[in-house]
């Protein structure tokens, strides 16, 4: 794929590290009551548009969406350097070029859908910031930020006036915020911005916004999300609310109002083994009423995004041949947050089986998604070939600081990615059919490609599918989708899996599915099957499967299409099913070996090749899960 980036900037992008200690300092009080905080109230913003005379597809389309994003209304983006508004998020999300650091950049494609997910902390600090006439504009401290030029004087001013304020206990507004209502005008431009630019049927925007809690360094991070405009006059903060149980308190309160309402943790490898922890944040093992509220409001959890992949690590998988993948490594480098088991989206999806026995509800009933977690305002820039402009601002916006410098407090830019996508499948691309596909679980994770993968399953045999569209009527006739579940004895679950490749993309390598359960002592266990493959390979004695070569040429950055298929379709049969034992299975795609971003770089910049990161990478999707339940 060619290069999409003009090659001359017109200007250079200052370098100060994003300090994400922002949003990762100071915040172990207790979840407060939602009965103690204020009603949330809801405002109405402009009238929203009513989808009309939209063709539907009753078996569903896959439309490719950004669910993770940040522009200069969140306050670290700001500091990096980014400018873009919400807007123009949404200009270059339905493929507009915009300017990063004075480089030009645009998608290869529009996407279907976004939603800009601006952090709910700073977001007033950030309208007084960039709105002339602001309450608190003319603040002196406000008019040293706009004035800062040099990474010593940014820096210096974030320390002093945002992050030691963040440090102590209870966690608070920095000294230039200006009032409550700074933060309502800020959202309101959010959601203006939200409704400017859906165009229902052609592009989507969801209503959205972070709340970003990290209790001693953790990320317990949530993306919200709203299906239409009946959102709650400002968005919820962890200087509000400080851990998840009272933010899912405050979402039940919005639901008694009318509102419609889902929430998606993020980037669990950073979690410090909080995100599936056996704990509710009191130290109290978790019980009904938790599992009820978080398998209520969260559906889904993101599997990858710029700082690396969260299905699993090769430290703790070295079963699994292909767990090298972005693992992201550095995050350890920061504020204690070495890597556990418990960290990784496998583990937490299939340990949720031993909660459903234990109380009858899973807390960890996730779907899966992907996103970026771009700070520059540029969402689905996930193509390696498209990283030019790096993620966080200043940070990584050179070859130089991606090689060689950080994402301030959280990973080493060379081992950051571009992130990832979300394919939801939906009737319409509308803010009805994409809410309502997130909500259901029936969803995809891609690691950038835009690949096209669907995943059924059923009880008892299933016959090979003889294409794409029999696969799709068959699987929703005699079984469930992706995120659906299985329930019932004495036949074994059959799967069928479909899986088409971008048109100007990669060739695929091979589809599988892993399996989870728990063992008597509620420990999880999983296998990965190899189930459909490209070209004319053999299992070994084993069961192991050949690789599927090689064709990346390290001195041009270029791969050739000489190997694998631009499509596989298979089905495969649980034989060591015990209907007993609950069980979670979803699809893994594989594709052929492609040149990571790095090597991109090297080779643009006539450098050597990193030796301590890969050179190529084998990028892939994930399916929600399907679930058996006895």
């Amino acid at each position: 794929m060619k290069n999409r980036l003009n090659p001359h900037p017109v200007g250079v992008a200052l370098a100060l590290p994003v300090l994400a200690a922002l949003i990762a300092t100071g915040c172990s009080k207790p979840a407060e009551d939602a009965r103690q905080m204020p009603p949330p109230t809801a405002v109405a913003a402009t009238p929203a548009k009513k989808p009309v005379g939209i063709p539907t597809n009753p078996l569903k389309e896959a439309y490719f969406g950004e669910q993770h994003l940040h522009t200069a209304y969140s306050l670290d983006a700001y500091i990096g350097g980014a400018r873009l508004t919400p807007s123009d998020a949404y200009r270059f999300a339905k493929g507009e070029e915009v300017e990063v650091g004075g480089t030009k950049v645009s998608l290869h494609a529009p996407l279907d859908w976004a939603a800009v997910t601006d952090h709910a902390e700073y977001i007033g600090e950030m309208y007084s910031t960039m709105v002339d006439g602001a309450p608190g504009h003319d603040q002196n401290l406000l008019n040293q930020l706009r004035g800062l030029n040099t990474i010593e004087e940014r820096e210096k001013w974030f320390l002093e006036y945002v992050v030691k304020s963040n440090r102590g206990s209870t966690p608070q507004h920095p000294p230039f915020f200006a009032g409550a209502e700074t933060a309502n005008s800020a959202w309101k431009v959010i959601l203006a911005a939200a409704e400017a630019n859906y165009e229902p049927g052609k592009f989507t925007t969801i209503p959205a916004f972070e709340w970003s809690a990290a209790p001693k360094g953790g990320n317990l991070h949530r993306n919200i999300f709203f299906r239409d405009m009946k959102v709650p006059e400002r968005p919820m903060s962890y200087i509000d609310i400080n851990r998840e149980e009272g933010l899912w308190a405050w979402l039940a309160g919005l639901e008694t109002q009318g509102m419609h309402v889902i929430a998606i943790p993020h980037n669990s490898n950073a979690s410090k083994g909080m995100m599936f922890a056996a704990q509710d944040s009191k130290g109290d093992p978790i019980n009904l009423e938790y599992a009820e509220m978080r398998s209520r409001f969260e559906p889904l959890i993101e599997m990858m995004q710029i700082k690396g992949n969260s299905e699993i690590h090769r430290s703790f998988w070295a079963a699994d041949e292909f767990a090298n993948f972005e693992n992201a490594d550095s995050i350890q480098d920061y504020s204690g947050r070495t890597f556990k088991k418990e960290n990784f989206v496998r583990w937490g999806l299939t340990k949720g089986l031993a909660y459903e026995k234990s109380l009858g509800v899973n807390p960890y009933h996730y779907g899966f998604v992907g996103g970026t977690d771009n700070h520059n305002g540029t969402p689905g820039n996930v193509a390696e070939d498209n990283f030019a402009t790096g993620s966080h601002g200043a940070a990584d916006g050179t070859v130089e600081r991606r090689r060689t410098s950080e994402v301030g407090g959280w990973i080493k830019g060379k081992d950051l990615s571009p992130g990832a996508l979300t394919g939801v499948w939906a009737p319409q691309n509308t803010r009805e059919g994409i809410f309502d596909g997130l909500k259901s679980r029936e969803t995809f994770a891609t690691s950038g490609p835009r690949v096209k993968v669907r995943f059924f399953g059923s009880l008892g045999s299933t016959a090979a599918p003889t294409d794409a569209r029999n696969l799709v009527e068959s699987g929703y006739k005699n079984g469930v989708p992706m995120g659906g579940t299985l329930k019932g004895e004495g036949k074994l679950p059959s799967f069928t899996v479909w899986a088409m490749k971008e048109a100007d993309g990669a060739n695929l390598d091979r589809i599988q599915i892993i399996k989870g359960w728990v063992d008597a002592k509620g420990e999880p266990h999983d296998r990965v099957y190899d189930v459909v493959w490209s070209g004319k390979r053999t299992p070994d004695a084993k069961g192991k499967l050949p690789a599927v070569g090689n064709t990346v040429d390290l001195k041009t950055a270029t791969y050739q299409n000489t190997i694998g298929e631009s499509e596989l379709m298979g089905s495969w049969t649980d034989h060591q099913f015990d209907a007993r034992q609950g069980a979670v299975y979803y699809a893994r795609v594989l594709l052929i070996p492609t040149p990571r971003w790095s090597t991109y770089d090297a080779v643009r910049a006539g450098l050597p090749l990193l030796k301590d990161v890969p050179a190529t990478v084998q990028e892939r999707a994930w399916t929600s899960p399907i679930w058996y339940t006895p």
